[in-house]
């Protein structure tokens, strides 16, 4: 079903010319509750409830053309796969010319108030079941580690919120922000900027992920973002990643990060870039 109509990109969805990457993680979420409330588990029942609705678990996408102004974008969402108490949600995301710009696959788990996984409604799960698209598309990372030592660098992030959340949990949207701020400084520490481009190109933009959410973030705890360098070509910059606190991993996965140009298009990534994720 479509989730999202012909949604016109607005100016504070941007980051440059172009959209933040974490908008893709917001079409996802706004998707998510749709396609959950048409199919009979609303949101607003699962909060009122004390639970956590369809919290992901599991989740990739790959980038293939940013929007940016004068762009619409739609999103279609199909169950890929359902269980007792999960289910993979595909996200086909389209623009105006019905062009595609970004894949996204999630598992979701809602989780009860006593912390564990909620079993599905049953009328929902049918309803899973009968849309059920057994053949989704491949999305995420595909391409092969690079030999070699390459860089090992991370970060700590002490988890805050303004009062007015009244939130106990990080939200998943930060993660790929701390990964974005220790990939920056450790472009820093090695004497360069993002601005060590040219003007056309916007280096290190989300374009392939997949994260398996392992457990959840408390505010007040301390995040250390573990990043290994695993591959750098013309095209992207693979990292994996570990997302740790009070010395348990948290999140782990790969992100694979890529130049896009004015338009959205992915272009080669600068050759005065790629030096800096070699040992010295």
């Amino acid at each position: 079903m479509h989730t999202i109509e012909s949604h016109d990109v607005r100016f504070g969805e941007l980051a440059g010319p172009l959209v933040h990457g974490a908008r893709f993680f917001d079409w996802e979420l706004i998707s998510t509750q749709v396609v959950t409330e048409a199919f009979g588990h609303a949101f607003e029942d699962i909060v009122d409830a004390g639970g956590i609705p369809y919290a992901p678990v599991v989740a990739a996408t790959t980038v293939y053309r940013y929007p940016g102004f004068r762009d619409t974008v739609t999103v279609e969402t199909t169950p890929t796969s359902v269980g007792e108490s999960s289910v993979e949600l595909c996200y086909k995301m389209t623009d105006g010319r019905g062009d595609r710009l970004a894949t996204g696959q999630v598992t979701h788990v809602t989780i009860a108030p006593d912390g564990g996984a909620a079993p599905l409604p049953a009328d929902t799960r049918e309803q899973f079941q009968a849309a059920l698209d057994e053949s989704p598309p491949e999305v995420g990372p595909r391409g092969a580690d690079g030999g070699g030592e390459l860089p090992h660098f991370s970060e700590s992030f002490d988890i805050r919120s303004p009062h007015i959340e009244c939130s106990e949990l990080a939200y998943f949207e930060e993660y790929p922000r701390f990964a974005d701020v220790a990939l920056e400084r450790f472009i820093e520490s090695r004497g360069a900027g993002l601005d060590a481009t040219d003007r056309d190109c916007k280096p290190f933009r989300l374009r392939d992920w997949r994260w398996e959410f392992l457990s959840p973030v408390e505010y007040e705890s301390t995040l250390t973002v573990e990043s290994d360098v695993r591959a750098v070509t013309e095209e992207t910059l693979r990292i994996g990643h570990q997302f740790k606190s009070d010395g348990r991993v948290r999140i782990e996965g790969v992100t694979e990060y890529g130049c896009f140009d004015e338009s959205g298009a992915p272009t080669s990534l600068a050759p005065q870039l790629r030096p800096l994720f070699t040992e010295e």
